[in-house]
């Protein structure tokens, strides 16, 4: 592929825990099992891109303290896309992920590390030139999101993809109108898009952000599938895939982006790329964790081939 991608952020530990309902106070629950597995939003992003054959740099710190560090570590090393800064007297933290028998999922991350930013870091890269870079609203949010924020203003990258996840209506705004300013292609679903805009109507709600970003962007809808609206404002609707049964929905939406940027780096318009990242995220809701086994994902993606 010609196009190149820079994904920026985290590399976390999923502790994926299966229970019956969520807990209440005073519960005594005892799950089944727990499972570790490799997650964070950036990373399963990258995972899609860089596993898809798109030229993909993904520049992650990693916490080296204590043992979710030491489960990230070997798998990035692995990993030809995978960057890891790595930071030896820092922790890295998890994400405990709460999943009920819907296949719903809630979510409780312990920050570490792995959502710090320093532009040293992104020396080696400072000539280099990126059609597309991710950036996540957890990082934007974070103390660091400033510094991350002015790397991105001076950086050579064609376009952002800014995922601002259900933290976004909660960065400072000084921040979302710097990251807006940079006219980011917008990735939200439904709840995220409408509060972000302060509007509960979603087509009023895509309106508002287009206006603000000057920029296309896609929100999906589950199970519906995915809205796109265009650089001229058009509103395409693309239904949803089949789905037979839901494991759980963990990093879908992550899946979702990272599958929007890799039909862009093929060359696809974006209600084709949004098409092509429905079928991807439909096949991750139907697993375990956020990441697809190789024949799953290379099965979706051999419609990119022919």
């Amino acid at each position: 592929m010609g196009k190149r991608v820079l994904v920026l952020g985290s590399s976390c530990v999923d502790v994926i825990i299966r229970l019956d309902h969520l807990p209440v106070t005073e519960e005594n629950m005892h799950p089944p099992e727990q499972k570790f597995q490799v997650g964070g939003c950036a990373y399963n992003v990258a995972n899609v891109l860089g596993r898809g054959g798109a030229d993909t740099t993904f520049v992650t710190p990693v916490g080296l303290q204590g043992v979710f560090g030491g489960f990230v570590r070997p798998l990035l090393e692995k990993q030809p896309w995978a960057k890891p800064v790595f930071l030896p007297e820092e922790q890295n933290g998890c994400c405990y992920c709460l999943v009920e028998k819907s296949g719903e999922r809630t979510f409780l991350g312990i920050h570490g590390a792995e959502y710090s930013f320093d532009p040293a870091w992104m020396e080696p890269y400072q000539d280099q030139f990126f059609d597309f870079a991710y950036v996540c609203g957890l990082e934007v949010e974070e103390r660091w999101g400033d510094s991350l924020i002015g790397w991105l203003e001076g950086a050579n990258v064609g376009r952002v993809l800014y995922a601002p996840c259900p933290r976004g209506p909660y960065i400072p705004k000084e921040r979302t109108d710097r990251l807006f300013a940079l006219h980011p292609l917008l990735h939200l679903n439904e709840r995220e898009a409408r509060e972000l805009a302060g509007k509960s109507d979603l087509q009023e709600a895509m309106g508002a952000l287009h206006q603000r970003t000057g920029s296309p962007l896609v929100v999906t809808r589950g199970a519906e599938g995915a809205l796109v609206m265009d650089d001229q404002g058009d509103l395409h609707t693309l239904p949803g895939e089949p789905v037979p049964h839901v494991t759980d929905t963990i990093g879908a939406g992550d899946a979702h982006a990272g599958a929007v940027l890799l039909g862009l780096c093929q060359g696809l318009p974006l209600p084709d790329a949004a098409a092509l990242a429905n079928r991807v995220s439909a096949q991750v809701v139907q697993v375990t964790g956020a990441t697809l086994p190789d024949d799953l994902l290379n099965e979706v993606l051999e419609t990119l081939r022919q």
